[in-house]
């Protein structure tokens, strides 16, 4: 047996609690550590270059976000049918290259070194759904995706502020440096991944309680698509919605506190910090739900919840009723409200509530692939047809599409899902009523 078989032999014997502990850390800092390779570059501002008229770092967000896009198009097979025994390797592998690409970002110049954030882009779109895949199906998936989503919120915010104190505190190159964060970020990462590779599979029990998570062939997820087809409608339109906001407010937030008037390296990490917490909170009593149906309602209420705080905290702002800092803290509330279930514990809530032999990853590939293009194509729209808008007024006109358009979809999601859980469970009904009639016919024959 080798030493990691060994290792992680060991490690089984362990409480079920730590084990949940020691994958959710992992997962955080493995998801962290993966950000610094892709976001750093966002704290960088890039000023006084267009080319055909494009800001220079819109071309850059561009790039690397159309490279994301077609990773998640990429993943729907790749996610679906990978081999847990590969997780650990393919994601040092796809770091490697992106982080590869940074260099080559650094040496090459302008604008042809906009193709390296392509290049950095592709590998880094798959690395969710592979640590997703160490999470998925277990009894304590809740608590473990929280602490993996929060890496969403936080890590953007963290890795901006490293980037931004390696631009002014020690004054390194703005092409250098998304490079030499990532050089940070090197052997965490390899720290993480380890831990996470001596997670063992998901128990007996887990299976009972979440459904068996295994790899889809092309047939397999062929039929989960018709199954399912207007909730993952509905779905994708709200998560659509977004990601494009969550993106815009993500490589754009430097410039978004700019129009506000705020000028911060820190403000970043103390408010994404904040709302971390909140949604960590939020997402990891779920746990206490055991009843699958309830637990995925209130993960619609959750969303349902977020899109209002969209709403809602914008008008006020509009109003002047609150300060800038406010509304972003409650906007980003409530997107990452509505954002992070999507990427943690919706799908994985809803196989287990239908009782659906698959994994997550098929099903959130599709949704991240549609959410991206949606992004990648609302950036060109916003640049060739109203550059003059800033990205501040842009944001605050999207936050109250997000509310109205993804409240109205989440309700209509809410009820398409009982609705066919409520047939499904008839139908059950049914056929045990018929066994028992056929039963009965057969012992008087």
């Amino acid at each position: 047996m080798k030493l990691m078989d060994q290792l992680r032999v060991k490690v089984a014997k362990w409480p079920y609690s730590l084990l949940s502990v020691m994958a959710a850390v992992s997962a955080f800092g493995l998801y962290t550590s993966m950000y610094a390779f892709r976001k750093a570059f966002a704290a960088g501002t890039f000023t006084g270059q267009q080319y055909l008229h494009i800001d220079y770092k819109v071309w850059l967000v561009i790039a690397q976000v159309v490279g994301y896009t077609f990773s998640k198009f990429y993943g729907i097979r790749f996610i679906a049918e990978v081999n847990s025994k590969n997780r650990g390797r393919y994601i040092l592998t796809l770091i490697g290259i992106a982080w590869l690409a940074l260099l080559a970002f650094a040496f090459v110049p302008a604008p042809w070194n906009i193709v390296f954030l392509f290049i950095n882009g592709f590998p880094l779109g798959l690395i969710w759904g592979l640590v997703f895949g160490y999470l998925e199906g277990r009894r304590s998936t809740e608590f473990m995706a929280a602490v993996l989503s929060i890496s969403l919120i936080f890590a953007s915010g963290f890795v901006k502020t490293i980037g931004r104190t390696l631009l002014t505190v020690l004054h390194v190159n703005e092409y250098y440096m998304p490079f030499l964060t990532g050089a940070i970020f090197v052997l965490p990462l390899v720290l993480f991944v380890f831990f996470m590779e001596l997670m063992p599979p998901p128990s007996t029990r887990d299976r009972q309680l979440r459904a068996e998570r295994s790899p889809m062939n092309a047939a397999e997820r062929r039929n989960f698509l018709v199954r399912f087809l207007p909730g993952i409608i509905l779905t994708i339109i709200i998560y659509v919605l977004l990601t494009i906001m969550r993106d815009v407010r993500d490589n754009f937030e430097v410039e978004i506190w700019a129009d506000l008037g705020i000028k911060s390296n820190s403000i970043y990490t103390g408010i994404d910090s904040i709302i971390s917490a909140i949604v960590l909170v939020g997402m990891s009593l779920l746990i206490l739900v055991k009843k699958n149906l309830r637990a995925f309602s209130i993960i619609h209420l959750f969303i349902i919840g977020g899109c209002i705080l969209v709403g809602v905290s914008t008008m006020l702002f509009s109003l002047k009723i609150i300060s800038p800092v406010s509304w972003m803290t409650m906007a980003g509330l409530g997107l990452y409200m509505g954002y992070v279930p999507y990427n943690a514990i919706f799908f994985d809530r809803m196989i287990a509530t239908f009782n659906y032999r698959s994994n997550v990853g098929f099903i959130m590939y599709i949704a991240d692939s549609m959410g991206y293009l949606g992004s990648v194509s609302i950036l060109f729209i916003k640049e060739l047809g109203h550059p003059a808008i800033s990205w501040g007024a842009f944001f605050k006109e999207g936050a109250m599409i997000v509310a109205v358009v993804g409240g109205i979809c989440s309700v209509l999601s809410l009820i398409y899902f009982w609705q066919s859980s409520n047939r499904d469970k008839k139908k059950i009904r049914t056929e045990d009523n018929e066994q028992v009639g056929f039963n009965m016919i057969s012992s008087q024959s």
